[in-house]
């Protein structure tokens, strides 16, 4: 019964223990102060497979890496370090999101570079990226899109901490009612906002559009919007505009106005869905890399999801590596190595033309993720 007296107290207090408890962690995002590196004299790498096409993809990523990084690597000027543990497998195994393995692993790495994770339906195992993001407090996902011949220069700020994510698997559930529930904070969102706002400052962009659907969602997405125009009172030089979700999805396949938008911030389910829209205006979300930073550690990931339809059918050899290959080229520039980044990007912007010889389809009729490897390789000797 859905009126059941017992099962609606039983919902209350359960919500009173998750406000408490997100209360709590408001208050306290405003006293998180900077983290120092961990490493002083060298860059830790943390390297990780993670599941299904990511040993494929990762092979690549692995390769450029160590092309690029060879006088370094050789040096101890940059390290690789492999995570144990952070496979569906062991998790599943353990009944642990992260493994306390893995976990001391990274602890002792600046940044992580990894392949896609499972995340199973149903049970009670959590996104170990949702759980990563929270535990080193990675609040910024960037995620930038790029179609040159179409004048697309695209860079998706997504709150990564917040929203639907941060509560998905703590939701009520009854016979004929469940509801789920949805967190907006003033620094989360003061915090994702002035990222972007600074990253269109450092790069000369003139606009940021904050991408929300306040007219419907009036409390948090309301919270959101209002604040991020606060932010942007501290960055007179740049236009701020905003959108509803709903057109804004629109608006990037809309070839006459798609060229005007430049940076956009949006909380986090907006910017997991509408950054994916972006990738495959781009290609595919074979194609897109991305960053999540916090204030003193970042991960770097493919933007896809593990392709358990392409390991089913036999097909995924066929992986398209530009997506960890994009990944590893925001990473080197992360951790400072401008030129290799700017090496990698002239290479991919090679590769990936349209009048290319070697094609990734993602399918048996195009080029493996092995063979792609190789040009990519081949490339970078003569950029």
């Amino acid at each position: 019964m859905i009126m059941d007296k017992k099962w609606i107290d039983e919902s209350v207090e359960r919500f009173r223990e998750l406000l408490v408890q997100q209360a709590e962690r408001a208050e306290g995002l405003a006293a998180v102060k900077s983290q120092s590196k961990k490493n002083a004299d060298r860059v830790v790498i943390g390297i990780c497979d993670g599941d299904g096409i990511g040993s494929i993809i990762m092979r690549e990523a692995r390769r450029v890496l160590g092309y690029l990084m060879k006088a370094e690597l050789e040096s101890g000027a940059v390290m690789l370090k492999e995570i144990r543990g952070l496979t569906i497998e062991n998790r599943l195994y353990h009944g642990k999101t992260v493994p306390d393995e893995s976990l001391e692993d990274l602890m002792e790495c600046d940044v992580l570079l990894k392949g896609p994770f499972t995340t199973p339906s149903g049970g009670t195992l959590k996104s170990a990226n949702v759980a990563l993001r929270g535990i080193f407090d990675l609040y910024a996902n960037i995620r930038p899109v790029k179609v040159k011949e179409k004048g697309i220069d695209w860079t998706f700020f997504r709150e990564n901490t917040e929203g639907e994510y941060i509560l998905g698997g703590e939701g009520i559930s009854g016979e004929g009612l469940a509801v789920d529930f949805r967190v907006i904070t003033d620094e989360g969102t003061r915090r994702i906002a002035r990222a972007a706002f600074e990253y269109a400052k450092s790069n000369g962009k003139k606009s940021v559009t904050v991408v929300t659907k306040s007219n419907i969602v009036k409390k948090t997405d309301g919270k959101f919007l209002d604040i991020c125009y606060r932010v942007a009172a501290d960055y007179p030089d740049i236009r701020v505009d905003e959108y509803y979700v709903d057109i804004m999805s629109a608006n990037l396949i809309n070839p006459e106005i798609n060229a005007g938008f430049e940076v956009m911030v949006m909380p986090n389910l907006y910017g997991d869905i509408l950054s994916d829209e972006g990738a495959q205006v781009q290609g595919s979300v074979g194609t897109a890399g991305s960053a999540n930073l916090g204030d003193g550690f970042a991960i770097f990931e493919a933007i896809h999801g593990s392709a358990p339809r392409m390991i089913r059918d036999g097909i995924a050899e066929y992986a398209n590596p530009t997506s960890i290959l994009n990944a590893v080229e925001m990473m080197l520039r992360h951790i400072g190595y401008t030129a290799a980044a700017d090496r990698l990007v002239r290479a991919l912007e090679i590769c990936t033309d349209k009048d290319a010889p070697v094609f990734v389809t993602g399918k048996a009729d195009g080029a493996t993720c092995a063979q792609f490897g190789d040009y990519v390789m081949k490339t970078l000797e003569s950029v």
